[in-house]
């Protein structure tokens, strides 16, 4: 039968007591606050979390796609720039004459620039012909009358 006067277990009492009485439950509003300020930690976490997530993604991305290879060209050609007044005269432009013995309508025997020609095609018989043409191979297409 245990002592009822053993001094270890007067002081493990005495000290169940004191521990019970300084142990109150805080009020129901301050567990509340703790709560919220956790939670909000933790969304911010989360959302601090993702930025970078983002950031470095995107870093990524715009290490490894290729850069930019040189100036960005205009979405349309521009418009030619006026000829600055000077005393000599312009330079002549290199024109076709349509052939006079053709009966095209007017509008088609205005001059077209060079850049609009197509390159002339050779119309030398291949080497190892006998040398005549047939008439079916003229160099210059005719044109049908209207």
């Amino acid at each position: 039968m245990p002592d009822p006067h053993d001094p270890l277990r007067s002081l493990f009492q005495e000290a169940a007591s004191a521990g019970q009485s300084a142990s109150t439950t805080p009020p129901v509003s301050l567990i509340e606050r703790r709560g919220e300020r956790h939670r909000r930690r933790r969304i911010v976490g989360i959302a601090a979390a993702c930025l970078f997530v983002l950031a470095g993604s995107g870093a990524a991305l715009s290490t490894f796609l290729p850069g930019d290879s040189g100036p960005t060209l205009p979405a349309t050609t521009p418009s030619p720039a006026a000829p600055s007044p000077t005393s000599a005269p312009p330079p002549a432009s290199n024109t076709v004459a349509p052939p006079s013995n053709t009966t095209a309508p007017a509008s088609s025997t205005t001059a077209l620039p060079n850049s609009s020609l197509t390159p002339p095609r050779n119309t030398a018989p291949p080497p190892g012909t006998t040398g005549s043409t047939e008439p079916s191979m003229s160099p210059t297409p005719t044109q049908p009358p209207r």
